[in-house]
């Protein structure tokens, strides 16, 4: 029997651009909390037509980066107290089973990887700090041999890279953020995945604690204000 042609377009590769795009905008704060998006205004910054702007935000409003707007349309989703320490608690499990398959592993981290955080962590750059610290659990989960972990948790890390940025521009990673990050380093390369697994999962709730602390401060900082 013979098949019909199938036919390709474009579309979807306008559709992942354009989505990878706003979702970098978002993550990096370029497009803040609250901001409302537009087709028609997103179509003429893309130079697209509308529909691969509308299948993009479509994406990103089941991913949870965009929601409805008051009235119509959409805007980008506030940042939530609640959601961010539920993504730290499923980041910080995810990192466990990252160390403890590294360990047993017998996997080393890239000691340029180590350097070039701390390196960076001196220069008080916000968006280069989570980069490198981005780059510190990549390096975990290439180094556990299970590629489906990098996969489930690279979403989650948007949301992550959100709230660091939101909280970083006014308080900067806490100092000690590299001291936990070699100690973690040494307890895979030591071959201890119990000691790696206790150590990723307080450094993770460490993380948690201080950043959603912050953030609710910032928000009440604004509800506050706007009060005013």
């Amino acid at each position: 029997m013979k098949h019909p042609p199938l036919q390709l377009t474009t579309a979807p590769d306008l559709v992942e651009q354009i989505y990878a795009r706003l979702l970098d905008a978002i993550s990096e704060g370029t497009l803040a909390p609250g901001e409302r998006l537009t087709q028609d205004d997103l179509a003429q910054r893309f130079a697209v037509s509308r529909q691969p702007v509308l299948q993009a935000l479509r994406l990103l409003k089941k991913d949870g980066f965009v929601e409805d707007a008051p009235g119509r349309g959409v805007q980008v989703t506030q940042l939530d107290v609640n959601w961010i320490a539920q993504v730290y608690q499923v980041r910080g499990s995810l990192d466990a089973l990252a160390v403890r398959l590294a360990a047993e592993r017998g996997a080393k981290i890239d000691p340029e990887v180590m350097r070039q955080g701390r390196e960076v962590h001196q220069t008080r750059d916000v968006q280069a700090m989570i980069q490198a610290d981005l780059a510190f659990h990549r390096a975990i989960y290439q180094a556990s041999g299970n590629p489906l972990i990098a996969q489930s948790i690279d979403l989650h890390w948007h949301h992550l890279k959100r709230v660091m940025g939101a909280v970083l521009q006014s308080s900067h990673q806490r100092q000690n953020v590299w001291d936990e990050h070699e100690a973690i380093a040494k307890a895979i390369a030591a071959g201890d995945a119990d000691l790696a697994v206790k150590l990723v999962k307080e450094h993770a709730h460490e993380a948690s604690v201080q950043l959603t602390a912050r953030l609710s401060e910032q928000i009440q900082h604004r509800i506050t204000g706007a009060r005013a």
